[in-house]
């Protein structure tokens, strides 16, 4: 083979892209991975999910030396921030994580070619002045903040995700565009660390698509921590001036505009796939009109031998989703059977309490004349909550009426997002919540409330 030809070339070297390279030097295949970062990863790990993680568990901690330690009996003088230090362990960690998947890639032999890779034609990926060939190509560029008309991003006053990882100080005041997933957990980090947060939501409710009691309950919490929230409000435009930002806004329904001022404004209002870069109109790669690429069933386009996976085929837009995708995908190439199973694919978001879902919520159920029955059980209820003074939310397992069946399940409170796997494996195998309910859980531990609430599907919950 020559130089610069492989069997398969990955464009993205992100969660999707990097695992599906790793899998496909695996079975055998000659595999490049392109990437525009020189740091793999992607914006997952380069500026997106383990940034903001790390900087949730640090500005959890530091909430809880402040707040959260004198009710068991632990008496501290009053934290000091050293937020460069905390950057500092942020960027460590992303830093570890991307030397690792450097050392996966060369232990696997997967070529790193850095550069924004293009479809020259089918078969020819362009990077620079360097073609390469591939009798596969796999799409796997992930997604970019979507703009908003009327706001433009500086990243230092008007930040996107990016940027909010990145403030040099904490900001007096932030106002946060977009009430869900990457705007709640990134306004609670700059809320716990002292700014006063305010949260504008286009929807009347925060957390959209999510279960309806679990956004309750997130929304009654999320205030009780010091969070402010302008639901059912539009944002027409940011001016940007020493003093700081102001937005102008009205209610989504139409009225009387006002003015709101911030310090900073972070804008996340959900992203778009990163496709338009890429020459897919010249090769004849067909998307739909919002610019995600059309697939069918096994990743493919209608373009032979060009494939792809991840955010930019739409769907759930989470980087274990694009993972899946990114191992069926290559496995098909071998002529195996690679399959992802949509409805059970888990997504969290990492505020304090966590918030989990798998499934159908109960509004979806509703409205599609689905019968079912709900158990639900309260972490304040639980004993080892109770223990480490963890007792907010609760476990809410949906199952069909009929079978059994766990059609869904929603947790908020304490490690929700691991909680959650147990009820996504039970749905892979096609499980009933009598068989979460009549397998054994340790005790003390907060696994016991998911089985309280498979119980009380089952009309028989012990604990309340």
């Amino acid at each position: 083979m020559a130089e610069n030809a492989f069997d398969v070339i990955i464009i993205g070297g992100g969660p999707g892209g990097y695992v599906a390279a790793i899998r496909a030097a695996q079975l055998g295949f000659t595999t490049a991975c392109v990437d525009m970062r020189e740091t793999l990863g992607g914006t997952c790990l380069n500026v997106g999910c383990i940034p903001s993680k790390a900087l949730l568990q640090s500005s959890h901690l530091f909430e809880e030396a402040g707040h959260g330690l004198a009710q068991h009996g632990v008496g501290v003088a009053a934290p000091k921030l050293d937020l460069k230090t905390m950057l500092g362990r942020k960027d460590a960690v992303v830093g570890d994580l991307t030397k690792g998947i450097a050392f996966l890639f060369k232990k696997n032999k997967i070529t790193h070619i850095v550069g924004a890779g293009v479809i020259s034609a089918p078969g020819k990926v362009k990077v620079g002045k360097d073609t390469f060939a591939a009798k596969h190509i796999i799409i796997a560029t992930g997604s970019e903040p979507a703009p908003l008309a009327g706001v433009t991003i500086d990243e230092k006053q008007i930040v996107t995700s990016t940027g909010a990882l990145n403030l040099p100080k904490v900001p007096k005041s932030m106002i946060v565009i977009g009430g869900g997933v990457i705007g709640l957990e990134l306004g609670s980090v700059w809320r716990r660390l002292g700014a006063d947060v305010t949260v504008v939501e286009f929807l009347a409710e925060i957390l959209p698509g999510m279960d309806g009691e679990v956004v309750k309950q997130a929304a009654r919490t999320f205030k009780k921590q010091g969070l402010n929230f302008k639901t059912g409000t539009k944002v027409t435009g940011a001016k940007t001036a020493k003093t700081g930002v102001t937005l102008t806004v009205e209610a989504a329904a139409g009225g009387k505009a006002e003015t709101l001022k911030a310090d900073v404004v972070l804008v996340s209002i959900g992203r778009r796939p990163f496709t338009d870069k890429l020459g897919l109109d010249k090769v004849g790669v067909e998307m739909d009109p919002r610019g995600f690429v059309k697939t069918d069933g096994h990743f493919k386009t209608n373009v032979e031998g060009i494939y792809a996976i991840g955010d930019v085929i739409g769907g759930q837009m989470l980087a274990h989703k694009a993972e899946e995708e990114g191992i069926a995908c290559v496995e098909i190439l071998a002529g195996q059977a690679g399959h992802v199973n949509y409805g059970a694919i888990p997504g969290v978001v990492y505020t304090h309490p966590e918030i989990a879902a798998v499934g159908k919520t109960e509004e979806a159920l509703k409205s599609a004349g689905v019968a079912y029955t709900v158990g639900k059980f309260p972490f304040m209820a639980n004993s080892r909550a109770r223990a480490v003074g963890d007792t907010e939310g609760f476990v809410k397992i949906l199952a069909d009426a009929k079978t059994d069946r766990v059609l869904g399940a929603h947790i908020i409170g304490p490690g929700a997002g691991e909680l959650i796997q147990e009820i996504v494996l039970a749905m892979e195998f096609g499980g009933a919540s009598e068989d979460i309910a009549r397998t054994s859980h340790a005790h003390p531990g907060t696994s016991e409330a998911v089985k309280e609430a498979a119980l009380a599907c089952l009309g028989r919950a012990i604990h309340i």
